[in-house]
């Protein structure tokens, strides 16, 4: 009988596997460019760091991971789409007298209401900062599922979530690149 229960419960285990629900590439914002473009000023982007560090997932309703594409952490994905920003802007410049660098304070989710919860400060060389907070809100899909599965209602509302990421990051650069002070970092 125990075995049989054994038997039961490990196939109970192995058939509700996780999934991982991967954040897409970084999608450049034409509105980033033109106000970066306004600026004009050349710049170089250093590190970002973030707390806390390295976290490359993050955990959704219990079905799996929602994970960077390349498993690189967050504030690296952020780094590098504030970089592809600045190069299609024509700003970017190793050799720039100012360098930025980033910390962000807070990444987190909700996959029932539909938001990306993100607080982030961006420092220059020249000993001036800049901090923003952005709540980018999507559609995650049905809350309940009333009839059938509510695991199928999950996954959706993570996959939703992963999907949301780059316009969340999008519209955090953009709280930036329009801020009346952000000018002030590139000088």
């Amino acid at each position: 009988m125990r075995l049989r229960l054994t038997v039961i419960l490990l196939v109970a285990l192995v058939s509700t596997a996780c999934s991982t629900f991967k954040v897409p590439r970084y999608g450049l914002s034409a509105e980033n460019v033109v106000g970066l473009r306004k600026l004009g000023e050349k710049v170089n982007v250093g590190g970002f760091t973030a707390s806390p560090p390295g976290r490359a997932e993050i955990g959704c309703r219990g079905r799996g991971p929602v994970k960077t594409l390349d498993e690189r952490p967050f504030e690296d994905y952020i780094r590098r789409a504030l970089i592809e920003e600045f190069k299609l802007a024509e700003m970017l410049s190793e050799s720039a007298p100012v360098t930025l660098t980033g910390n962000l304070s807070k990444l987190d989710f909700s996959s029932t209401k539909g938001q990306w919860f993100m607080d982030m400060t961006v420092t220059s060389s020249n000993g001036r900062s800049l901090a923003v907070s952005s709540v980018y809100e999507y559609n995650p899909g049905p809350v309940l599922q009333l009839f059938g599965n509510q695991a199928s209602v999950d996954e959706r509302a993570c996959a939703e979530t992963a999907q949301a990421f780059p316009a969340a990051v999008q519209v955090m650069i953009g709280k930036f690149v329009h801020h009346p002070d952000f000018a002030t970092l590139l000088k």
